[in-house]
């Protein structure tokens, strides 16, 4: 018991600490968890059938706000890109301009926006789990995406209303690094465990484990690509290959979101997303005994990043915290953080 106080007294000095990157500052879009109310104009029909990543002229407003402001529409992501799985493709909006000063969009350049995918009431439900998700790692570090949760009015370029539904926007990653005093990091597409901050990298692979998403690498990315595969690396330098620090993105892969399409990787041999498996490096398992202490003293915070969602089921949430209860039961000791989640650790 001394010794598991001790590491969570530790472990809030870290949090605390300019190693932690707790820099101040940020942009007014994430410096709110209230929902915007948003209208986005533009081609939208012909995004969605054509699925070009070609920008696209359109406007983006906050409702009670100024005058629209322009910007470029493009479809964005892999699978979510794919017609067969979302008829509505996630999107770019990237700004023509400097945004007014008094907008909540003042200082971007380009966001990425999470869609609802399809019209059904459960896709919305996934999209809120997934933008949960991201604050429950908010909770656990500073070096993660902020998001940004909008009702989203889309409307076509000849003035037809197409859908009203919940999006969120992600924080650029140049953000994400200049708070956390770092750059984004560009590394070749594959790098070593040893460029990777071993702590962090504990702390993003039992996240990565708490949630059952498995579509991830923060060692590889696709061919011929720079490194990660849906995770992005901030470093103290540019092109340092020491100390980088993995942030994860892009969940709906996840047990936790559990999406209809969502299926896990072929190499993995397990039945479904649901199933959890660790997959994170042999070489961290003794930092994963101080993360796991991390996650314990943080589960309140990540359990009310579920909770206080809007927008989410009661069904939904008492879903999803059964399903994140039964992680917090497997790393209550080490002995059981050994035996049930380690053990299948990454050489």
């Amino acid at each position: 018991m001394m010794i598991r106080t001790l590491l969570i007294g530790l472990l809030a000095l870290a949090a605390t600490s300019p190693a932690w990157g707790q820099a101040a500052g940020g942009t007014p879009l994430f410096a709110s968890s209230d929902v915007l109310r948003v209208t986005i104009k533009g081609p939208l029909s012909a995004i969605s059938r054509d699925r070009s990543t070609e920008p696209r002229p359109g406007t983006i407003s906050v409702a009670g706000g100024a005058a629209a402001i322009p910007v470029t529409l493009a479809a964005r992501g892999l699978t979510r890109r794919r017609p067969d799985i979302c008829p509505f493709p996630p999107l770019w909006v990237r700004f023509s301009g400097e945004p007014p000063l008094q907008s909540a969009f003042a200082g971007q350049k380009s966001l990425k926006l999470v869609t609802h995918c399809r019209g059904a009431a459960s896709f919305q439900q996934n999209v809120l789990l997934e933008y949960a998700a991201y604050r429950m790692y908010n909770a656990l570090s500073p070096a993660s995406f902020k998001v940004r949760l909008a009702m989203i009015d889309y409307v076509d370029d000849s003035g037809k209303a197409i859908a009203s539904r919940y999006g969120f926007f992600i924080e650029d990653l140049r953000d994400v690094a200049r708070r956390n005093g770092m750059q984004e990091a560009k590394l070749p597409p594959r790098i070593p465990t040893s460029a990777l901050s071993l702590q962090h990298a504990s702390l993003f692979a039992l996240f990565q484990h708490m949630i059952a998403n498995h579509d991830w690498s923060m060692r590889a990315g696709p061919a011929n690509d720079e490194c990660c595969h849906n995770a992005k690396l901030i470093a103290p330098a540019r092109t340092v290959a020491a100390g980088a620090i993995p942030v994860p993105y892009d969940f709906d892969f996840s047990g936790l979101v559990n999406a209809s399409y969502a299926t896990p990787p072929d190499m993995l041999k397990i039945a479904n997303v649901r199933q959890r498996l660790y997959r994170g490096y042999c070489s961290t398992n003794n930092q994963a005994l101080a993360s796991a202490v991390q996650f314990s003293a943080a589960k309140p915070a990540i359990i009310d990043a579920l909770r206080s969602t809007p927008g989410l089921e009661e069904r939904t949430i008492q879903r999803a915290a059964s399903y994140l209860d039964s992680f917090f039961t497997d790393i209550a000791t080490p002995e059981s953080l050994r035996g049930k989640v380690l053990k299948t650790c990454v050489q």
